[in-house]
């Protein structure tokens, strides 16, 4: 399906205070990116496709060096995906794919849209776990939290008591949420994790291998309620792991690398947490975004695409009993998104990005 091109501005970009200084001194190169972020959001990863496929098909591989791929949910199957092949494009492609032909009947059982999520893994990346280990220049970070307490099970009544314990205790600050969870890094070990001492929540760094990838992956889009968690993680702390977005929904997290952090993300904000997507005064450390540059798709690119918005969950509801419509939305608004990522590589070449940065 082709793209149609129109003379709106396609991408909002935000630069943090460090990141824009840099910026204003030379233009942004390949060689400035050590650390690339990847957000938790399910299928709105699809809307930004296009720019992925320019960022990760086109413009980093110009300049061959390591960088630390960090992601949650949707972010690390997207960077699992880039990572798993020397044609990135094409595996992007099979992600986007793959995900927007899943069809889910009414009352679908967490136990079943596990297996299928085991099934959609084995199918994006099986018999590629040793590429992604042993990739050349990409690290591969996965977001995890340990379930604590009632957050642990997966019986619908325990599990829902835990998580409005979480939801209240969230609202009284996110450091009541320890009492509920630990973060986990699965990472790849060839290389320092882009971070520096995390103290707001106990952190387990747990070495990514052949035997965790796949687990870790899953654990990392375990939705509660929706997904039955992962149990026993290995290399990590015996327990039940679950969706990385819950702690890290955005990955508002204290970055230590040299460099501009390149962070293609889904919407101009950063919301620390799951639990924070309806409380609007919780807003990204400005301290942590000092060094980020993100790019996301803009208002009035949004406004031009089925349904006015990229794809999301809520999308399974909106056109239950119509799949082909659904599919069709999301293939549309997948075609779409080359502009994206034409748009960013025109900025980066013409050396105009700059004119197109607002503070973050």
């Amino acid at each position: 399906m082709t793209a149609i091109h129109t003379g709106i501005p396609a991408l909002t970009i935000r630069a943090g205070k460090r990141a824009l200084d840099r910026l204003q001194q030379k233009p942004l190169e390949p060689g400035d990116i050590h650390v690339v972020p990847g957000a938790a959001g399910g299928p709105k990863a699809l809307g930004i496709s296009g720019l992925d496929q320019a960022i990760f098909g086109d413009w980093l591989p110009r300049v061959e060096q390591e960088r630390a791929l960090i992601g949650a949910s949707v972010g690390s199957w997207r960077f699992a995906a880039i990572a798993s092949s020397d044609n990135p494009v094409a595996q992007l492609k099979k992600l986007a794919d793959l995900y927007t032909s899943q069809r889910f009947d009414k009352g679908v059982t967490a136990q079943e849209v596990t297996r299928r999520s085991r099934l959609f893994l084995e199918e994006l990346i099986g018999g590629r776990e040793d590429y992604i280990l042993e990739h050349p220049w990409y690290r591969l970070n996965v977001m995890v939290v340990r379930s604590l307490g009632l957050l642990a099970h997966d019986t619908r009544g325990r599990l829902g008591l835990g998580l409005m314990g979480a939801i209240s205790a969230n609202m009284l600050g996110r450091r009541h949420l320890r009492q509920f969870m630990e973060r986990g890094i699965v990472r790849d070990p060839r290389g320092n994790t882009p971070l520096s001492d995390l103290v707001d929540f106990t952190s387990h760094h747990i070495a990514l291998s052949r035997e965790n990838l796949m687990p870790s992956l899953l654990a990392s889009g375990s939705i509660p309620m929706i997904m039955s968690g992962v149990q026993d993680l290995p290399g990590g702390p015996d327990g039940v792991y679950r969706d990385g977005g819950l702690l890290d929904y955005h990955l508002d997290l204290p970055w230590q690398q040299p460099g501009i952090i390149l962070y293609p993300h889904f919407t101009d904000k950063i919301v620390p947490g799951w639990f924070d997507k309806t409380l609007p005064w919780r807003r990204g450390n400005a301290t942590h975004l000092q060094d980020v540059l993100l790019v996301a798709p803009s208002p009035e690119y949004l406004a031009t695409l089925p349904d006015r918005k990229l794809p999301d969950r809520k999308d399974f509801e909106k056109y239950a009993g119509d799949d082909y419509g659904r599919e069709n939305s999301w293939r549309r608004a997948i075609a779409e998104s080359d502009r994206l990522g034409d748009e960013f590589l025109e900025l980066v070449e013409t050396g105009r990005l700059l004119d197109r940065v607002q503070p973050l």
